[in-house]
């Protein structure tokens, strides 16, 4: 049977305090509307339908790469309304999977075990529930006295016996179609919220002498979800404690998981070591037998094998293997790599590519170049790339020596086995094998005794 999911995602989210719509926030790298869609393409539905409506194109923006059509809630009318827009785009002998977007800890494999056991029993809805400590908030599982489903009860419909069931609803259904969507057209908004529920369709079921089935869910952090910065960040703790733990089972060392923070997309390969207080970001990958770390943060950049990263900023870079990069580097985007180089304190590298075993030791800025194998560039070298309105780019060839604090004024090449003397300022090509020296001609003048005049 064919399986379709209607993720509700249209809601403000007025507690997030926040301009943008609520599923758009992202927790550990990722806005919580692509956690949920990518948990239901990995539950093997590839019929996703996202109800949005407030903030509805940056929803959409979020989710352009995704697989997903979406569907126009113009007025939030609650979530039977929500469900019943996506009426005409499901087909009428589908199982329906719905599912708010903003409960971003929700595993693939609980929606798999919902869907499997939905069909299984053949039942015209399932509902997913979980046990909490303290269920303030929910929608009341209410059973009957043989532990079948009775009806769901919303949080302000409760009265005091009601709000003391542990047993919550967790918003997660399966239902088929259209038997659903001919109930949903005659609820009504006679209740505390003046919404349409979609747990009243549950009740019309069960007052037709349809069986209404229960899956609990056994691990009930799942199905956490967020109303405001407190709860995203309890999520994004949750999700961090994962990724982290899924790193080290997989053969990675993280010195104190509880001061390192790495996104959903990174990769690290097995031996790698991961020192504290590092950030590690959007899609990044590492190779094996690196050392990264402490106070280091990488975003979106590719990491090779034994690399060294410390207390460094590196983002969208390309690092080759066997690099020694830090303390207090910065490789800015489009800084490429290649093998064995060295880029040592206070440098930083912008737009370039440094050939296999070069070095740029510390205090230098190399911005719009390209730099052969084993170029040594000296301590206080500037690249001066930007002249006012344009960029250009400076070349230096293999084996080159850069004496320190020198100036290259872009557009400038510098040849091979070419050695720039300490403190020179270089406007023209420099040839191969060649040394050059510009400076100042050094006058040293006899000092002079000045009396005080009494």
């Amino acid at each position: 049977m064919k399986v379709s999911a209607v993720v509700l995602a249209a809601g403000k989210g007025v507690r997030m305090c926040s301009s943008l719509p609520k599923v758009a926030h992202q927790a550990a790298g990722k806005a919580m509307i692509v956690h949920i869609v990518e948990a239901v393409e990995q539950a093997g539905i590839d019929d996703i339908k996202v109800v949005v409506g407030h903030g509805r194109e940056v929803v959409q923006s979020l989710l352009s790469s995704q697989k997903v059509e979406f569907v126009i809630q113009q007025q939030q009318l609650g979530t039977g309304h929500a469900l019943l827009q996506a009426e005409t785009y499901i087909d009428s002998d589908s199982a329906v999977l719905v599912l708010a977007g903003d409960t971003p800890l929700l595993r693939p494999s609980t929606l798999r075990g919902l869907i499997e056991y939905h069909l299984e029993k053949k039942v015209q809805a399932t509902v997913l529930s979980a046990d909490l400590a303290h269920p303030t908030g929910y929608g009341r599982i209410i059973r009957q006295d043989k532990g079948s489903f009775s009806k769901i009860v919303e949080e302000k419909d409760a009265d005091e016996k009601e709000k003391a069931i542990q047993e919550i609803n967790t918003g997660i259904y399966c239902f088929q179609a259209p038997g659903v969507f001919q109930l949903l057209h005659r609820t009504n908004t006679c209740n505390a919220q003046g919404e349409y529920y979609l747990t009243d369709v549950l009740e019309m079921l069960k007052s037709q002498g349809q069986k209404v089935e229960i899956v609990k869910l056994e691990d009930a952090q799942e199905i956490y979800g967020v109303n405001d910065r407190v709860q995203l960040a309890y999520v994004e703790g949750i999700l961090r404690k994962r990724k982290n733990e899924d790193l080290m089972r997989q053969g990675v060392t993280l010195i104190d998981p509880l001061s390192t923070f790495i996104d959903q997309e990174v990769i690290i390969e097995a031996d790698s070591i991961i020192l504290p207080f590092t950030i590690i970001e959007g899609a990044t990958r590492i190779g094996s037998e690196c050392k990264i770390g402490p106070y280091s943060r990488i975003s979106n950049s590719c990491i090779g094998d034994k690399v060294i990263i410390e207390s460094s900023r590196v983002n969208e870079a390309k690092i080759g293997n066997g690099c020694t990069i830090g303390p207090y580097a910065y490789l800015r985007p489009e800084a490429v790599l290649h093998d064995n180089v060295k880029v040592g304190d206070f440098a930083e590298v912008k737009k370039s590519i440094i050939g296999a075993n070069s070095k740029i030791p510390h205090l230098s800025y190399v911005g719009d170049a390209v730099l052969g194998q084993g170029v040594n560039i000296g301590a206080g070298t500037i690249t001066c790339n930007y002249d006012g309105r344009n960029k250009h780019k400076t070349i230096i060839e293999d084996q080159a020596f850069i004496g320190s604090n020198t100036n290259l004024v872009a557009p400038v090449r510098v040849g091979q086995n070419a050695t720039i003397g300490a403190g020179s300022t270089i406007a023209h090509d420099v040839p191969s094998d060649t040394l050059a020296v510009e400076r100042a001609q050094q006058k040293n003048l006899k000092k002079r005794a000045f009396k005080d005049d009494k």
